[in-house]
């Protein structure tokens, strides 16, 4: 297991590459609509206008379209199938160094739309750098620094990824009933099977009451991907690993669901994901940052909570 925080102070290439400006278009669009209501205490954005975060309208009906494929394709059989085929053991593991992910991940965007505005490696360095200017500690930084790399499962085709609706978006337990206060859930869930099984449409499902939230099956993306990878090839405490595998679970962070769930831990795993989510929300309209005045200081960084330096992906 992770050591804790609280003792510490201070799909094939060429389709991913083709669909990288698309995927990248939903996961902004997505971020906008989270962005409408969620505010923290942090102090690098205090002096930014979170109007102009608020795109609702016009990401509505791209995120409608997106939620309405996740929603009804993001059933228990669906989840238990890409956790096995990401454990099995006839699946080669692709090996990179962290800043070696962040590289092949800037591909997705700048090979398929050279002029987008933001590379990969540009918003995870920003939301690292605001994470660093606020006075945050290191592994929080080296969170910040890693926490979309779960995106490269687009380029590993044993992974069997479909599609932008098991990479991107909010996320949500499956096995149980889907929580009305699931972004857009009144409307997009009719057509998943699972609806209709009488256990997993129960309010709890397959869980018991109380029985933590490493015991509940996420919706299969990029957070949890990334969260799989990491949590035995990491020094990062157990805050970090939610911060990766929870930023996304905004039913859970912001609206309050699933509380019936958690165990005594996850209530301080809870403020740990809730103290990160405005770095990865807000920091996208900072200045781009310097790959190469940077890069010293993050290698350091990255040599620090990754010791093994290469990484089975």
């Amino acid at each position: 297991m992770a050591p804790s925080a609280l003792q510490d102070s201070p799909p094939p290439l060429a389709a991913a590459k083709a669909g990288g400006q698309a995927l990248e278009d939903v996961s902004d669009a997505v971020d906008a609509v989270n962005a409408l209501k969620y505010d923290a205490a942090s102090q690098f954005d205090t002096a930014k206008d979170k109007t102009a975060f608020r795109q609702y309208e016009t990401a509505c009906d791209r995120v409608r379209l997106f939620y309405a494929e996740q929603h009804a394709k993001q059933t228990v059989a669906y989840n238990l199938a890409a956790r096995n085929r990401f454990h099995a053991s006839s699946r080669a593991r692709p090996e990179l160094t962290v800043w070696q992910a962040m590289e092949k991940l800037d591909t997705l965007v700048d090979e398929s739309d050279p002029d987008t505005s933001l590379s990969q490696i540009g918003h995870l360095l920003q939301s690292a750098e605001a994470i660093r200017r606020d006075g945050k500690p290191r592994w929080m930084q080296a969170t910040g620094l890693v926490h979309d790399l779960g995106k490269l499962m687009l380029f590993f085709d044993a992974l069997g990824t479909q599609g932008q609706w098991d990479v991107v978006g909010d996320t949500f337990p499956v096995g149980c009933a889907f929580d009305p206060r699931i972004v857009l859930a009144a409307s997009t869930f009719a057509a998943n099977p699972d609806t209709r099984d009488p256990v997993y449409a129960s309010p709890l499902g397959i869980y018991a009451p109380g029985c933590g939230l490493d015991n509940v099956m996420l919706s299969w993306g990029h957070d949890e991907y990334l969260y799989h990878v990491l949590r035995d090839q990491s020094t990062l405490p157990d805050e970090a690993l939610a911060m990766i595998r929870y930023h996304s679970f905004y039913p859970w962070h912001r609206e309050g669901a699933y509380r019936e769930l958690m165990a005594p831990k996850d209530w301080d795993m809870l403020k740990a994901v809730q103290a990160f989510n405005p770095y990865d929300l807000y920091s996208k309209s900072d200045d781009v940052p310097s790959v190469d005045e940077l890069k010293p200081y993050y290698m350091e960084l990255i040599d620090e909570f990754f010791p093994q330096k290469v990484l089975k992906w």
